[in-house]
């Protein structure tokens, strides 16, 4: 498990940036766009994205969850972890922001209280122990390649069957979209997104024996755009 001696100072760096972010900046702003509150039409297809890539991800985890362990890396506001404790998993879900981890605590149904557990902190830090499954939706779109491919190894030392997760991919429209986006105002803006080439993650994750890629989908919506990507093991 990676201690922070062993992560590099520029996931840190970029670490650092996205707690300030989305605990202060726009606190308030995410958690408008993971209800149904109303948002501005930028941020409509941002909700609406992401909506279709939770659906992809859960649609890649097993129905029956009942004895398997997930953790959600980066679970915001925990509508993912939700349903993955609905489907029976044991879900731990980590965020660096307090401030959505208190909103996914207030939001979690009290049903399932028995195999939910919310925590701040680093994904690739802390005692959580091993999971069977591990979903990173957009928590690693921040982050250049060298920093994804380390994150993905040390979450890859305690994952027992898949990690699924998202990455920025490099495109002519989604470079275009960054930079109308600068145009916007500062509430509709989200942190700088690293995009990478899909076949350099895929080169990058063909170097851990033991994994292989499966299954992908690009999710596209106005101004969000990620990509999924199933590495599972054996």
């Amino acid at each position: 498990m990676a201690s922070r001696a062993d992560i590099a100072p520029s996931y840190l760096a970029v670490r650092d940036r996205l707690h300030d972010y989305f605990d202060r900046t726009a606190h308030r702003q995410w958690v408008d766009l993971t209800s149904d509150a109303p948002v501005s039409r930028i941020r409509a297809t941002v909700r609406a994205g992401r909506d279709e890539m939770r659906a992809t991800l859960l649609s890649w985890l097993p129905q029956d969850m009942n004895g398997l362990r997930l953790l959600d890396a980066g679970c915001g506001t925990g509508a993912l972890a939700v349903e993955a404790a609905r489907r029976g998993a044991e879900v731990v879900g980590v965020d660096l922001s307090p401030g959505l981890v208190a909103i996914a605590r207030a939001r979690a149904p009290a049903a399932l209280a028995g195999r939910l557990r919310f925590e701040a902190g680093d994904m690739l830090v802390g005692d959580f122990g091993s999971f069977d499954h591990v979903v990173a939706m957009d928590s690693l779109i921040h982050y250049p390649l060298a920093d994804i491919a380390r994150a993905l190894a040390a979450l890859a030392e305690r994952t027992r069957a898949s990690i699924l997760f998202t990455f920025a991919p490099r495109t002519p429209l989604l470079a275009a979209m960054h930079a109308v986006g600068r145009l916007f105002p500062r509430s509709d803006r989200s942190p700088m997104i690293a995009p990478v080439g899909k076949e350099r993650i895929l080169r990058a994750l063909a170097r851990h024996p033991g994994w292989r890629t499966a299954r992908t989908r690009l999710v596209a919506r106005g101004f969000y755009t990620s990509q999924a990507l199933e590495w599972v093991r054996g």
